[in-house]
Parts: structure tokens; sequence; C-alpha cells
């Protein structure tokens, strides 16, 4: 009951303060992630946002690691604020958004998550009303959390409607990836996850790698679990990688690229889930209130 009253006063906030509406447009909010670093989650963030916008959807990337923001670096970009300036005040959220490749928008990251932790109402309604003026501009966010099972990344997952999280071909991975999914079932009742293999050597790879956790997830947990596909080990990636570019955009014909077209049209064939309010306004609510 307080959770609830939590929410409709900090809704209130933001009509009595910015007399804003809350918005009706359906914005999918899409964490993703991995139980470990290293896996390539930026990297499909980054691809995966693109590959979208591709198919006419208008995409905006998140960089929820406030802890070593790399959406940029791996970009080549240079953004002069953040989201910490628009906590501060110094700005809105429209002010920090960057032009990515392919017409995507990215939020490049805060520093300090310890920030975002500590918001007194008025800037958690600030956050929210700042997330919710973007609704009818926006028809996905991707949301591209840190490395590891911290309580920042939890956060981030849970917030959003939909979880991706990311394996590849290491027992780390695919144990860290378990622990991960297992703290979002058992503390925060998220019984839906999708899972995307990466560098994998083929198809059956990928395959093999999802039935591994697979079988350990239906063993332990009640969650259901949806294969999204994977992404192969590419030479064309690796040198999209050093040239700061999207593989998507400098080499649409690899196969690393048909990968994430392959997988970005599962996405957009797959409608958010109807139980989430599906919107900006709710991500920026569950996130204020996990904090």
């Amino acid at each position: 009951m307080d959770c609830l009253n939590n929410v409709s006063t900090l809704r209130e906030n933001i009509m009595n303060a910015a007399q804003l509406p809350v918005a009706e447009h359906k914005v999918r909010c899409i964490a993703i992630t991995g139980g470990k670093g290293g896996v390539g989650k930026t990297n499909i963030s980054i691809n995966l946002a693109t590959s979208l916008s591709k198919l006419n959807k208008r995409v905006m990337l998140l960089d929820a690691d406030f802890g070593l923001a790399n959406v940029d670096v791996v970009l080549g970009l240079n953004p002069e604020k953040n989201l910490l300036h628009v906590l501060e005040n110094q700005c809105s959220l429209k002010d920090i958004l960057v032009d990515g490749p392919d017409n995507i928008k990215i939020v490049p990251a805060s520093s300090g998550v310890k920030r975002m932790a500590n918001l007194n109402s008025l800037e958690q309604s600030g956050l929210i009303s700042a997330f919710s003026e973007l609704g009818d501009d926006l028809d996905i966010m991707l949301i591209d959390t840190a490395a590891g099972i911290s309580d920042s990344v939890v956060h981030f997952a849970r917030a959003a409607g939909e979880v991706i999280v990311v394996v590849c071909d290491e027992p780390a991975s695919i144990a860290d990836a378990y622990a991960l999914i297992k703290v979002l079932s058992k503390d925060y009742s998220v019984h839906k996850v999708n899972i995307i293999s990466n560098q994998v050597e083929s198809k059956a790879h990928g395959e093999m790698l999802f039935n591994q956790i697979l079988k350990v997830i239906n063993k332990y947990l009640d969650v259901s679990v949806n294969y999204l596909g994977s992404i192969p080990e590419d030479s064309y990636l690796k040198k999209a990688v050093k040239r700061q570019l999207a593989v998507t955009t400098a080499y649409p014909r690899s196969r690393s690229a048909q990968a994430f077209k392959d997988i970005a049209k599962k996405i957009n064939s797959k409608k958010s889930e109807e139980n989430s309010s599906g919107n900006l306004e709710f991500f920026a609510e569950q996130l204020v209130q996990l904090n």
C-alpha cells in the first residue's frame, strides 16, 4: 500500500509542478544485461538499436553503466553532458541526447550510482517527468546495464518491462547469468526473460548454450525463458569495433549484421508485456522506488 501511495504522490507531483499529461503512447523498455563483464552486451545493445531503427522504430539507447560508461567510447562520441546534469537541473533530458548511427538517440551515463540511489522526492519526480516527456517521440528504449549482478544492474533490469540476458561460452557467464535470473525471479518477481547467445561458432553452438542455461532454470526456477537467437564470431564485427562503428552500419551484409537483423525482427514482432504499463513513466517510477 505504501508503494502505491508513493507512486500516486509522484504522479501528482508531475501533474502539479510540470502540468504534463501522462503519456499514452506505449514505449517498450528493454534491459540488456549479463551476469558478467565481457559478454558483449554493449555491442549487442548498439547493434540491436540500429537494427530496430532500420525497421522504422524510433529507438533510444540508455547507457546505464554509471561506473564504466562505454556506449560513447564504442561509438567514438564525446557527449558534453549526461544524466547527472539532468538530475542537478542543469538541463533537460532532451538536451543531453546524442545522435547515434542510423538515427538512434543515446542517453549518456551519469557518473556515480550512489547519486541515483539518494534522490529526494523532487528529484524523483523530475526524473519521471523527464522520461515521460520523451514518450511521444519514442517507440523503444534499450537499456545497456552495467556488468555483473550488482544492485544497479538488478534495479534497471527490474524497472524495464522486458529483460534480455546475454551469455557466451564460458562457465562464469552461464553461472552468473543464472544467478542474475535467480535474483530477478526470487526477489523481484520477474518471471520472463529472453536469452541471446553471443560469440558463437554456429547456430547449433548458440542453441547449445541456451539449452545449457535453460536446463538449470527449468530445474530450480519458475521462469519462462525465450531464445532470441545468437550472434556469430565475425571478423567484420571486430573491424567495426576498431572503427568505432556499429557493424550493422559499417558492414550490413556481414554474418553478424544479419544475425542482429533477425533478432531485431523477433523483438519487433513481439508485443510488450500486457501487465506492464509499457511506458517511460512506469520505467522511471520503478527505478526510483527500487533505488
